[in-house]
């Protein structure tokens, strides 16, 4: 929704088509009774907010008056109802007040209900400008002008009559006082035949009136069937354009593809388009490339910078090394030594109603709310840990980059793709055993190697270790805070991500952003991601602000948007980053930064000139048939692969896990309980432990006194967090097929 201007301290007395807004009590429930909030009155929608400040990205409710019913209870509530679905009881603080608001709700739902046809179009962003006889809506648009002309003819008749029928109705009643007041006598009749007489005219005034209104209403009917029938073509026609887009979009990912393909199979082409692929090589071509201004972000604007900045970056108009350049053209030239698998087991279509289960566990810590694997995927949390190295490439292009600035764009590239493969998959993953481990091994592949650990059950916490011959490290610990709320499940990971390069011991932190589930009780299920993400360079002090902007049906924003900004120390903006956390990420080089104009809510933005934008990541094509496997990406298919050799409490050796993968639903629910009964008679073994040989208090004691097996909590020196770090031991381990340290947890 819309900002709306704040009111003054004194609110004004409404007028038809004014907003209105202003503090009022509203009912929450027996426990809390009324509670302040903030309530914004706009276009026929009533919103309210807990606080001013959460009207730029948190709704907490919206009821449309133009079906709404609202009523008065004693001089300071009211109740604004829409049959049931939605109901508001409301208190100000005064009789004063309590009017001023039923006067601006009676005028808006007044307004909302004359204007219902028009704010339907509006919200399926139908254009103002009406179209031309040569894009085939000429005559559907004269039509509409006509029976809009028609309406508004039949309005003022009913406006004439009205003030007929105040007009005589004043009449009538002055005579029949006079009449009262008259005894019987000589002027006795006369009087009555001037009451007869004004009678018949209000009669007829209110015949008039009342055949006025049938009209009025037969011919809106009658073309409201007609204007449904229409916007119901023209939503068909929308979706069909949609999906035509979205095969459009795949063909030119493929072909985009095949392209690169041909590019390192045929050495012609590659030099012909070498130019190109590592940047603009000719300064002609840079004087011909602009970025296009972007108007989305609410921070800041970039609009094109001057083409003398264009000739003076010359052939690296992108900024960015040429080492960094070659990088993208230079395929691993060492071949997997085995060929993973590119297909699970379809998912069955068992049908089971997530609210019959969900419903008792309002207010919950998710981790704790018995599911049984219907709602599940067949990965672990550890195994969705590992899918973060999806775009291991970033990090790879990053340790190459000579400039700190240069490498901050890909670490946060690098952060916004570890959510695309999330876009679909509202399977929730297994809860990991306490003291379960999962292995990545794509040394020889890849480069990298990679080993999670589930380090504490209450709170689950899982630690994350990865390292790659390329010259990073990457080390995590995720905590999971998740409520159940009725109608959205939010999980917010807490704990520290560090990314370290060997070659300028350059390290990064961040935090992930809030995962919220919606449509729990009714509808499909989606997934959104929201909040801010700031990556931290602690050597150089260089900085990337991200934000995930929440979804909003009444944003025209495009969904899933992410934006930031890259600067150093000084706070100085060097790059511009925008996109999608679905799709892909562009980033800008910045020439220029000014102060421009105050938003909508009073904040003053910077206006950044760029450099044409370059594309630095992209989303990979889920596989064939992959709606039909959970939505897995191509590495998320090989992450339950059996392998030889991995440890005994790896969570591809769990056989719930396992059963659920083949179609075993109702096997894997069983093994499900008897695992987590077993976890549950261990960790009451350790605590009868604990009590006859106390620990220390420096021990944790949240731990149940256990101890990680690969991972040891320390402080980071330079960060000054506190994270469970690899301390060694696994891949030896596995080499010497030595695996005694390990429990018996499946």
């Amino acid at each position: 929704m819309k900002a709306v201007e704040m009111p003054e301290t004194k609110p004004p007395t409404p007028t038809p088509g004014d907003a209105y807004n202003g503090w009022l009590f509203k009912w929450t429930n027996y426990i809390k009774g009324y509670q302040r909030r903030w309530f914004v009155l706009s276009n026929g929608l009533l919103s309210y907010y807990r606080t001013q400040a959460e009207m730029g990205h948190t709704c907490r409710g919206t009821i449309n008056l133009a079906t709404a019913n609202i009523a008065v209870e004693d001089s300071c509530n009211f109740v604004i109802s829409n049959g049931g679905a939605q109901t508001y009881h409301l208190k100000a603080n005064s009789e004063v007040e309590r009017q001023r608001w039923i006067t601006a709700l009676e005028l808006a739902k007044a307004k909302a209900v004359h204007m219902q046809a028009e704010s339907d179009d509006s919200g399926d962003d139908c254009s103002s400008v009406p179209p031309t006889a040569g894009q085939g809506g000429g005559s559907r648009y004269s039509e509409v002008q006509s029976t809009l002309r028609t309406l508004s003819g039949k309005v003022e008749d009913l406006s004439t009559c009205n003030d007929l029928i105040v007009k005589h109705g004043s009449a009538l009643q002055r005579s029949l006082s006079e009449l009262e007041g008259i005894c019987a006598g000589t002027d006795s009749g006369e009087k009555v035949k001037q009451v007869t007489e004004r009678a018949t005219m209000f009669k007829i005034a209110s015949d008039a009136m009342i055949n006025a209104c049938r009209d009025f209403l037969s011919l809106a009917q009658n073309h409201s069937k007609h204007w449904q029938k229409a916007l119901q073509v023209e939503r068909n026609q929308r979706i069909r354009l949609e999906d035509t887009l979205e095969q459009l979009a795949k063909q030119h990912n493929h072909l985009e593809r095949a392209f690169r393909g041909a590019t390192h199979n045929n050495p012609a082409i590659g030099s012909k388009g070498s130019g190109s692929l590592k940047g603009d090589a000719s300064d002609e071509d840079d004087d011909n490339e602009f970025f296009d201004a972007m108007q989305d972000p609410a921070e800041f604007i970039t609009v094109p910078a001057d083409p003398k900045y264009h000739r003076r970056s010359g052939s690296n108009a992108s900024g960015f090394s040429g080492e960094t350049g070659t990088d993208d053209q230079s395929p691993l030239e060492i071949e997997p030594l085995r060929k993973r698998r590119t297909r699970i087991p379809d998912k069955p279509n068992y049908y089971l109603n997530l609210w019959s289960i969900m419903k008792n566990c309002i207010g919950k810590e998710l981790s704790k709310i018995p599911v049984p694997v219907n709602f599940n995927e067949p990965l672990s949390m550890l195994q969705r840990l590992s899918e973060d190295l999806e775009y291991y490439e970033l990090l790879d292009k990053a340790a190459k980059c000579q400039n700190s600035v240069e490498q901050m764009c890909y670490v946060a590239a690098f952060t916004v793709s570890s959510y695309s493969t999330t876009v679909h998959r509202t399977g929730k993953p297994f809860n990991p055993l306490l003291g379960e481990t999962f292995e990545l091994d794509r040394l020889k592949e890849c480069g990298y190697r990679s080993l999670c650990e589930q380090v504490s059950h209450h709170p689950p916490a899982a630690a994350h270790h990865a390292f790659s011959v390329k010259g990073w490290t990457l080390r995590q610990e995720i905590t999971l805070a998740s409520k159940f709320r009725g109608k959205y499940i939010s999980v917010i990971p807490l704990g520290p991500i560090q990314c370290i390069f060997d070659k300028n011991n350059n390290q990064y932190s961040w935090k992930k952003v809030t995962t919220t589930v919606h449509n729990i009780i009714v509808g499909k299920l989606w997934l959104d991601q929201s909040g801010e993400i700031d990556v931290v360079n602690h050597r150089t002090g260089d900085r990337c602000h991200l934000k995930f902007n929440p979804y909003s049906y009444f944003s025209r924003d495009v969904p899933r948007k992410v934006t930031g900004v890259v600067t150093d120390k000084d706070g100085k903006a060097h790059y511009v980053l925008s996109g999608t956390w679905d799709e892909k990420m562009e980033f800008s080089r910045v020439i220029q930064s000014s102060k421009g104009e105050d938003d909508t809510e009073g904040k003053q933005r910077t206006v950044y000139q760029t450099l044409k934008a370059k594309e630095i990541w992209i989303k990979n094509p889920l596989p064939e048939g992959a709606e039909n496997m959970y939505y897995f990406s191509t590495l998320a298919l090989t992450l339950n692969e059996p392998e030889e050799g991995v440890a005994p409490t790896d969570s591809r050796r769990r056989p719930d896990q396992r059963l659920m993968e083949d179609g075993q639903w109702d096997e894997a629910n069983a093994e499900k309980q008897r695992l987590e009964e077993k976890q549950r008679t261990t960790r009451r073994e350790r605590e009868r432990e604990a009590v006859k040989s106390p620990s220390s208090p420096e021990e944790d004691s949240h731990q149940d006194n256990y101890q990680a097996l690969w991972f040891e909590k320390l402080q980071d020196p330079v960060s000054g967090e506190t994270l469970h770090v690899y301390k060694g031991g696994y891949w030896e381990a596995k080499e010497e097929g030595n695996w005694d340290v390990c429990p018996d947890i499946f």
